[in-house]
């Protein structure tokens, strides 16, 4: 049996049962990591093999000791590279960080090495996680497994990618504007943007402040609900971390969904979303009714508002956030210059890419004197009327439905000189970020042989429902676990799991 191929949910059963070891699961990625990785390039850092090989053995000792400390210990995964992983480069995907090693670990890392999961390495992202399809990395560009001629999405492309490709079990991305639940559903797997304070930023690299947040990008709804368990928490180092109960979300699993209520607003299905990705995502709200849930149609007005508004807010945040990088303290500095400001102006020159300097650009022209009020000052209250209008959808429904993307998986380039259509990627997405409710993308269905993502956007902190009901609606759609082919033999087939 490819061991690679298997849930992290099953893996897990598997090593409880004694079928399988965590040496054996590692073994397998690494040989599906040298197999594929040359065509995906998902991975801008992987760890050495031996390395990888000792955390395996001691997860074993610690399951044959019956002392393994969660039901991910042993199982092989990635991190974007812009979670914080102490003595292991963090780089961002960006010149300016290129060989940065930070001295501490994210939240979500040591989570993560406290319930034995094994770190294979750093995937590729966009710079700074701006972007949505992984072509702003300054080292590579990020294949789709389901079709390397195409993008797998951002700016979490290369999370996205390597659990598609089965070089990981799971992987953990961020989220500011939908970049996880974009590649999900350009790669086929199933992503997370959680409510935002319910997993900690400690450790993230920031991008925008308000709106970023980490969530897992898995095979399927249960493995989802396994890494939400771990990484949900309070953590006092996070002054947006919020301090609740922790709630147990694989417990949702398998619950009754019959009477839930689910809203179809008009907008996300209306002009810009192409007709075939509709009726798939149509097909499976089909699906819904006949589980017993309730459908109705709904308009959100302020939809319209709702792309500018993140483009001004996103990139004033990041406008600030990326101030800290100067050529002084860590990070690229480039030297030999008569003075202050002209270190600052070749560090930054040589160190970000062009997409990162349109958005500081932006960003700083929307927070200048003159034009605040025009523009940032707007866009709050755009923000805060959005955020308003689903406050209103959520007093009579459990669930707002959409499509995730406006369209399937793009052909690489495409997009790339037209940033206004690469930002039209995130209609459906990002305003789960600004209203900061939780948000999944699962697979729903093909066009043309490339994956279709489902959004299913909850109140705030009801994670665990929304998991629940995306688990029997995935059950009904009957696609789940599937992997993409191998990309040595990467036509428009679908290898069944």
């Amino acid at each position: 049996m490819s061991y690679y191929t298997m849930t992290a949910f099953a893996a897990a059963q598997a090593l409880r049962r004694g079928e399988v070891t965590s040496r054996q699961l590692a073994e397998a990625v690494l040989e599906r990591i040298a197999a594929v990785e040359p065509e995906v390039c998902g991975f801008i850092t992987i760890l050495d093999e031996e390395e990888v090989l000792s955390a395996a053995r001691q997860a074993d000792r610690l399951l044959e000791q019956g002392r393994a400390p969660s039901l991910l210990a042993g199982i092989p995964m990635a991190l974007k590279d812009n979670i914080c992983t102490s003595g292991i480069p963090t780089t961002c995907a960006s010149r300016m960080l290129a060989g940065y090693k930070p001295p501490y670990d994210a939240f979500t890392a040591a989570a993560l090495n406290q319930a034995g999961a094994i770190l294979v390495g750093k995937a590729n992202m966009d710079e700074f996680a701006m972007g949505s399809s992984t072509e702003n990395s300054a080292f590579q560009i990020t294949a789709n497994p389901w079709d390397r001629e195409r993008v797998p999405g951002g700016s979490s492309g290369g999370s996205a990618a390597l659990v598609a490709a089965g070089e990981v079990f799971f992987a953990l991305g961020s989220d500011t504007g939908g970049s996880i639940r974009q590649p999900a559903s350009f790669c086929g797997v199933v992503g997370l943007k959680p409510t935002y304070g319910l997993v900690s930023r400690y450790g993230l690299v920031a991008f925008a402040s308000s709106l970023d947040q980490i969530g897992p990008l898995t095979r399927d709804v249960r493995d989802c609900a396994i890494v939400l368990d771990i990484i949900a928490g309070y953590d006092r180092r996070d002054s947006t971390s919020v301090c609740r109960e922790k709630d147990h979300y694989t417990a949702y699993l398998g619950g009754e969904v019959r009477g839930f209520k689910a809203a179809l607003p008009l907008e996300y299905f209306g002009e810009g979303i192409e007709k075939s990705v509709r009726d798939i995502v149509m097909d499976a709200v089909g699906r819904c009714s006949r589980l017993g849930v309730e459908l109705a149609e709904v308009s959100i007005p302020s939809t319209v508002y709702a792309l500018p508004a993140y483009y001004l807010v996103a990139t004033a945040e990041a406008s600030s956030n990326l101030a800290r990088y100067n050529g002084i303290q860590y990070g690229l500095s480039v030297r030999g210059k008569t003075n202050l400001l002209a270190l600052y102006q070749d560090t930054r020159k040589e160190g970000f890419g062009a997409e990162v300097k349109r958005r500081i650009m932006l960003g700083t022209y929307a927070l200048s004197s003159g034009y605040y009020d025009a523009y940032y000052l707007k866009a709050m209250k755009m923000r805060t009327l959005i955020h308003d209008d689903f406050e209103k959808i959520f007093k009579d429904y459990d669930f707002i439905v959409t499509p995730t993307s406006p369209t399937v998986a793009f052909k690489i380039g495409e997009r790339k000189d037209d940033p206004l259509t690469m930002y039209l990627s995130d209609i459906c997405t990002i305003t789960a970020n600004l209203t900061g409710c939780p948000a999944v993308s699962i697979p729903c269905g093909f066009v043309d042989g490339m994956p279709v993502g489902l959004q299913v956007i909850g109140r705030p902190f009801d994670e665990g429902r929304m998991l629940q009901f995306c688990y029997c609606l995935e059950e009904a759609l009957g696609i789940k676990g599937r992997l993409a082919v191998s990309p040595a033999r990467m036509e428009k087939n679908i290898e069944h799991i």
